[in-house]
């Protein structure tokens, strides 16, 4: 009787298999749900990056470069079926696309040590520091500058986009009888740049803008020579074509 009542008992528990086989199907299904969290995640992410061009969300005042944030459903649009949001899915996909080429450009001619691309709600910001276009409290484009704008222009000539060339300076004061100020330094340094690909590179003038900030929109407080040679740069903005 003893042997009856053990063979009872083990052929009621589960089949040894059967514990391998669901533990398996188990991770099986944790996978599958953390593949599609983090599709879910990353649609939510790109719909936000969308809303950003309506004046809603993740970028604010253009001097900083996007930054991933977590999701919020109420601050991005819930479908495209108007022409505005229509519109401004077009324009994210353009820029996202000139984003990429201006980096592949960058880091197939070598120039990413010289030029550093920033993603803005304005456009695609291409910083020049100074020091590699003009001499100090100067003007006049240095000779080794003509390199690197030539490169540049074969970039520009790519892509048919609206282009603003800034001029910025740091807050060190500025008296000669050709630049008073450095409102006159910044701007007069961005119009040369401007000129060069117009006169060198025989680039439609109407694609460009030069602006002269002076020393009013510093990436960096003037406080270290070190933050003050990152204010001095002619920035490159390409925005969205017309």
């Amino acid at each position: 009787m003893a042997i009856k009542k053990e063979r009872k008992k083990v052929e009621e528990g589960a089949p040894a298999w059967m514990t391998t086989y669901s533990d398996l199907m188990t991770q099986l299904v944790v996978f599958f749900v953390l593949l599609f969290s983090f599709s879910v995640l990353n649609q939510q992410k790109f719909q936000q990056f969308i809303a950003s061009y309506q004046g809603i969300g993740i970028l604010d005042g253009g001097v900083s470069p996007i930054v991933e944030t977590e999701p919020a459903p109420l601050d991005y649009p819930q479908n495209i079926d108007t022409p505005e949001a229509a519109a401004a899915l077009a324009r994210a996909r353009e820029m996202m696309e000139t984003y990429q080429t201006v980096k592949n450009f960058l880091a197939a001619s070598g120039l990413e040590s010289m030029v550093e691309v920033r993603y803005e709600e304005q456009g695609i910001a291409l910083d020049i520091k100074e020091r590699i276009l003009f001499d100090s409290g100067k003007a006049d484009l240095k000779p080794e500058a003509a390199r690197l704008l030539d490169k540049l222009a074969e970039l520009l000539v790519r892509i048919p986009n609206e282009v603003r060339v800034e001029g910025h300076t740091d807050n060190r004061p500025i008296h000669t009888l050709q630049f008073p100020t450095n409102w006159e330094l910044s701007t007069a340094r961005a119009a040369r740049v401007v000129r060069y690909f117009i006169e060198e590179h025989h680039l439609k003038p109407e694609r460009f803008v030069a602006v002269g900030y002076g020393e009013y929109r510093p990436l960096y407080p003037n406080d270290t020579p070190e933050h003050m040679a990152e204010n001095r740069r002619v920035v490159l903005l390409i925005g969205a074509t017309q």
